[in-house]
């Protein structure tokens, strides 16, 4: 494999094709990890503005370590995987208190802040100080994968060593930057998941998998994640001008997150059977006025390892019990206040489209 050509052909090609985002403009380790944070799990399209409205409320690790959690959390609603919104929360306090508020250096100080791993570490020393560290993401995977036609499953122990191996040996240790984002940028635009377009792929000349003509079938992934199936029946009780919402603490999805009170069961409930669960009777215990006012229908939230089926029922009652007094009532113009999962969002919208 000629890796110097690679190299030229690779820097060529990003500088005529790469996109103009925001944090490639900076040098800024700060704000390159915001962005990395954001990225992963998100698409450049919905991550962008997010990242300018982070940016633009929290500049730098001081304003983010004074901000309250809850604050945190509202800025990334809808970005999903919250737990990235929490470890950059606990990471910038880290960083106050161990670095006196200066973004350590080095790859070592760097993959010891909360949330951050192999790929965030080099990414973000890679792209702020030049460190000569490859950059192995999801979309360099596949880069690697084609262009040597390996067959090494990537999701396995050995396949991660070896790609990890095989990215060093690529990389351009002087323009390490450059060569890593060209390499992603590779991956994002031109070496695409599905069917890509060989012919126009600056690699071609020395890419296994184009003259194979076998880089549909790559990568190779070893394991099949196991879905898991799960249903939430939430429930918007209203007494007079109140709703109520519950924080999740538990360690599950959406921890840190507010919700509206959860029955979760094991199979669909029907909405006779939810009027006499064990929680739904102890929220309403003493209203003998219980008025379901309106439901959605059932809508599906997937995840990467759970399919979620939920569905809200709005529910008036005429006085407060004390399983209600427990959770916080809201009053709906403070409403924004509250870091909801998107899947509320989206049952909140349900139920206003569905309004008679």
């Amino acid at each position: 494999m000629n890796t110097k050509e690679i190299r030229k052909a690779l820097a060529q090609w990003y500088e005529r094709n790469k996109r103009i985002l925001p944090w490639r403009e900076t040098h800024d380790p700060y704000k390159i990890w915001i962005s990395e944070i954001i990225l992963q799990q998100t698409r450049v399209a919905q991550g962008y503005n997010y990242y300018l409205r982070f940016i633009e409320r929290f500049p730098d690790v001081k304003t983010l370590a004074e901000a309250h959690e809850d604050e945190v959390l509202r800025l990334w609603q809808g970005l999903g995987y919250y737990s990235r919104a929490r470890n950059l929360h606990a990471a910038a306090h880290q960083i106050m208190e161990r670095y006196n508020g200066l973004f350590p250096h080095t790859p070592e100080d760097v993959s010891q802040l909360k949330g951050i791993g192999d790929y965030t570490t080099a990414a973000i020393c890679s792209f702020a100080y030049n460190t000569p560290i490859a950059v192995v993401d999801g979309n360099v995977y596949r880069v690697l994968a084609r262009l040597t036609a390996c067959e090494i499953p990537i999701d396995t122990t050995i396949g991660k060593k070896h790609y990890a191996q095989l990215a060093q040996e690529v990389l351009d240790q002087q323009n390490a930057a450059l060569h890593n984002q060209a390499m992603m940028e590779l991956g994002a635009l031109q070496c695409v998941p599905g069917t890509p377009d060989c012919t126009q792929c600056p690699l071609s000349t020395w890419c296994e998998s184009a003259s194979k003509d076998t880089a549909t079938l790559l990568p190779i992934k070893e394991k099949k994640t196991k879905v898991r199936a799960r249903y939430f029946h939430y429930i918007r009780f209203i007494i007079g001008n109140t709703f109520y919402l519950q924080k999740r603490t538990a360690k599950d999805i959406w921890q840190h997150l507010y919700e509206y009170p959860l029955i979760e069961t094991e199979e669909p409930l029907d909405t006779a059977s939810l009027l006499t669960h064990p929680s739904f009777q102890k929220w309403t215990e003493g209203n003998d006025d219980i008025r379901i006012t309106r439901q959605t229908n059932i809508r599906k939230h997937v995840l990467s390892h759970q399919h979620i089926h939920t569905q809200l029922t709005e529910v008036r009652l005429s006085k407060e019990t004390p399983a209600l007094a427990k959770l916080i009532g809201v009053q709906p113009e403070k409403a924004d206040m509250y870091a909801v999962p998107r899947i509320i969002e989206l049952l909140n919208n349900d139920i206003k489209l569905n309004q008679p």
